[in-house]
């Protein structure tokens, strides 16, 4: 079977967008991952890296570089490198950039054909424009007020340079 490859990140694809981010995508030719996505994710001081929300499946978090703050059921914790954020499902959580440069996180999660997502509003996810204005199930409504989202090839440089 051919489907297995070894890719460095310095050499792996980047899409960006500029409400939360870039990251590098480790999966070929747009194809996701069937049981779980996994990417580097880079944010800036103050950028969240989406939406406050929660998932049914687990998701897992490891800063490479950097500090971010997490909020995670309504509080504000401080991440800086090699801290490891695990979410088990339903978590509600978000990942928002700090410090004085960039931030990389290793992001980890389960997918699956059962899998879904809400987005509920949150008071301190508001503060880093990372709640939505009101709860839903859909990324579209989520994401609304940040239309029209543009996911472009960004460029990418490994390792992180603060």
């Amino acid at each position: 079977m051919a489907d297995w490859f070894i890719v460095n990140v310095a050499d792996a694809p980047a899409m960006g967008e500029r409400h939360s981010g870039k990251w590098v995508m480790f999966e070929r030719d747009g194809a996701p991952f069937p049981h779980y996505g996994i990417n580097i994710h880079v944010i800036q001081p103050g950028q969240p890296n989406g939406r406050y929300h929660s998932e049914s499946a687990q998701e897992d978090f490891l800063v490479l570089a950097g500090e971010c703050i997490a909020i995670v059921e309504g509080e504000e914790r401080r991440l800086r490198q090699w801290d490891f954020l695990h979410c088990p499902p339903g978590t509600n959580h978000i990942l928002v950039g700090a410090g004085d440069g960039p931030c990389a996180i290793l992001m980890v999660g389960a997918r699956g054909d059962e899998h879904t997502i809400h987005y509920p509003v949150n008071e301190l996810a508001a503060k880093y424009d990372a709640s939505t204005r009101q709860d839903t199930p859909s990324p579209k409504e989520a994401y609304s007020d940040w239309e029209p989202r543009q996911f472009e090839p960004a460029p990418w440089e490994w390792p992180l340079e603060s």
